[in-house]
């Protein structure tokens, strides 16, 4: 029997649909049958491509023993966590406070006043090698509410005013930026790449911090850093040799073993990052897999009325990986026998297997070659039209304003990195389809699914959208890009300021929650405070405007604060602190045609830490004039090519051509 689930829209939610739990989406209905029958909420949190949530489904959620207990003496709430990452991001603090880690499936339970007395992550059906079971925590919990509920309450009561505590006002820190340098390459693994020794995530922003402070101080290591990890990614199992993309996170050390979903988000920024790194030495492999994940994400995920979907599942059929797994004889039976014999020796396909019997292409074993031997493109794409015609792979058709925001920044850098129009015209695209399918009414939102669109776009969702505009402007000139990049950045003050400093992540008038998220952290995704920050930069370098100096020095401010006990937390921010501390170059082309010379077109693929180029045609004039006034009265001198260059706010005299 089908529960409330089957109304909404969320991949993940209709999921559990179908399961004998009597799920409630997240709403003032099931809140107030909590009240009205004095019953805890038992809320669950995850998203519909998640290895974990699909083993607690299947354990638990699926199980009528399960759901007995659930439905008799709970009120069950499910939350898609990509969908709603305010109420995700509130009771993931609670159970990292809790528990000193955080994961999903994320559980709680809560009182009827949403607030949490219980918080953990994965629970088996039994109790098993120490772990506890959800069975038994249910009916132990039950129990407690029954007999000792004001105890629960006070648990309650307790973590909520902890929740709810604003931290401590730091002193503003000075270097943050060398500092953050100092501990990242404190815990860089020099063998294998990466941060960190064991389960390893791309942490993208780390990277990008790393390349813009390399280039800006001129130290050595922590580019080396980039490069290593860079290299070691593309020969791991995260990667995908045949389809292109990188999955998730590995959970090993080594990168070969990943978990095994294949998220936008993560493509975009990893094609983001090794464009950068391609942008500087042009190392053909940089470029090649950049190009691979791109093309990746056009083919897989692509939506036909424009946009990108979510994700891609990590299991299939009902076993983790089996998608991407192959035997040597099954890459024989694709490729013929001396051909797959080659081809396995390459990327360790082997009879034992490097995944419960069965093997994850790779190349760490493989010292030979960085490029792969004439022919073996063909190879994998035969490979890869065989492993799609085996299985089917789930993909979650959600579309998200800000991770498509990000992949509007990969595909506008690799259009101007690479001069390719094809990454261009999908850049292009999707800005439209951004500031079209997802603000009709001129107010951006965060999620289209089955034609619905819902839900009010956080800080972060605004700020990544605005970023890819002007990486768009970068690789088309049209300056009506950076007023679109304004209109909403001024949106962020508005709806997100918080008077003590920073913004909060959700809008002043979202739905009203336990508390009002605000992360100062990087995460699997740089936060929100970090993006604005560096959005005011960018803004402030191409119109050199002083509302944009103001709002980037109390971000930078901000950041100062709160990141002052752990700077390497917020990398993503610190670029920001870099370029602003290095100064702001503007270069002002004004033509008198609408032709680009080539002289000029080698500048602007020349990516350069610190300026930005402006380019004033006849028929930009007037868009360009009112994205950045102070290049109203620049002309072409005598009817010449002329660029002036401007540095902290003096513009000098016109070099012409």
């Amino acid at each position: 029997m089908s529960n409330r689930l089957l109304n909404e829209k969320s991949p993940y939610l209709r999921q559990h649909a179908e399961n004998p739990v009597d799920w409630y989406p997240w709403g003032e209905e099931a809140f107030e049958k909590a009240r009205r029958e004095e019953k805890p909420v038992f809320l669950s949190i995850g998203y519909s491509t998640c290895h974990w949530c699909h083993v607690m489904a299947h354990e638990s959620f699926e199980d009528l023993e399960v759901a007995a207990v659930l439905n008799r003496f709970y009120v069950p709430v499910k939350v898609d966590r990509e969908e709603r990452p305010d109420i995700d991001s509130v009771y993931m603090r609670a159970c990292v406070a809790a528990n000193g880690s955080g994961g999903w499936p994320l559980t709680a339970i809560l009182t009827p006043a949403q607030e949490p007395f219980f918080v953990g992550t994965y629970f088996p059906k039994e109790s098993r090698g120490g772990r506890m079971g959800l069975l038994y925590l249910l009916k132990a919990i039950a129990e407690k509410w029954g007999e000792d509920r004001d105890s629960l309450l006070h648990t309650a009561e307790e973590m909520s005013f902890y929740l709810r505590q604003e931290g401590a006002i730091a002193e503003p820190v000075e270097d943050l930026p060398q500092k953050a340098a100092v501990q990242l390459l404190g815990a860089y693994d020099k063998e294998y790449g990466g941060f960190g020794w064991s389960t390893k995530f791309p942490t993208v922003q780390n990277l990008l911090f790393l390349m813009e402070y390399a280039a800006r101080s001129g130290e050595k290591k922590p580019r080396e850093a980039v490069e290593h990890t860079l290299r070691q990614m593309y020969r791991g199992g995260i990667n995908d040799h045949f389809g292109g993309g990188f999955c998730r996170y590995s959970t090993d050390r080594e990168w070969l073993k990943p978990h095994f979903e294949k998220t936008l988000y993560d493509n975009a920024l990893l094609a983001l990052a090794y464009t950068e790194a391609w942008q500087d030495g042009h190392m053909a492999l940089w470029r090649e897999t950049a190009e691979q994940t791109l093309d990746y994400c056009l083919r897989e995920l692509k939506a036909p009325g424009g946009g990108f979907y979510t994700a891609q599942d990590a299991d299939s059929e009902g076993a983790e990986g089996a998608y991407y797994l192959f035997t040597p004889g099954e890459i024989a039976d694709v490729l013929g026998a001396e051909a797959g014999r080659h081809f396995c020796e390459c990327y360790d396909i082997t009879e034992e297997g490097n995944f419960h019997g069965r093997s994850i292409p790779n190349l760490l074993l493989n010292t030979r070659w960085n490029f792969l031997p004439e022919g073996y493109e063909e190879y994998r794409e035969r490979l890869r039209e065989y492993r799609a015609g085996r299985m089917a792979l789930f993909t979650d058709r959600k579309i998200l304003a800000g991770w498509n925001g990000l992949l509007l920044m990969a595909l506008s850098r690799a259009a101007a990195a690479f001069s390719d129009r094809r990454y261009l015209l999908e850049a292009q695209e999707l800005a439209n389809f951004l500031l079209t399918a997802m603000q009709p009414d001129g107010r951006l939102r965060a999620r289209l699914c089955e034609g619905e669109l819902r839900y009010e776009a956080s800080l972060s969702d605004t700020a990544f959208c605005a970023l890819g505009l002007l990486e768009l402007y970068d690789a088309d000139l049209d300056p009506r890009h950076i007023l679109d990049a304004a209109a909403l950045a001024e949106t962020i003050p508005a709806r997100f300021l918080d008077a003590r400093g920073g913004y909060f992540d959700t809008p002043a008038d979202g739905e009203a929650l336990l508390l009002r998220p605000k992360e100062t952290q990087d995460g699997a995704l740089p936060c929100g405070n970090s993006a604005a920050a560096v959005l005011l930069e960018r803004l402030f370098r191409l119109t050199a405007e002083d509302k944009w100096r103001g709002a980037l020095d109390a971000q930078l401010d901000f950041l100062r604060r709160a990141a002052s006990d752990y700077p390497a937390a917020a990398p993503f921010g610190l670029t920001a602190m870099l370029a602003e501390g290095g100064g702001a170059t503007e270069t002002v082309a004004v033509l008198p045609t609408e032709e680009f010379p080539e002289a000029l077109l080698a500048v602007l693929r020349r990516r350069t830490p610190g300026m930005s180029v402006l380019v004033k045609t006849p028929a930009r004039a007037e868009a360009l004039s009112a994205a950045a006034p102070f290049t109203a009265a620049m002309d072409a001198k005598d009817g010449k090519p002329s660029f002036y260059v401007c540095t902290d706010g003096a513009c000098a005299l016109p070099v012409t051509l």
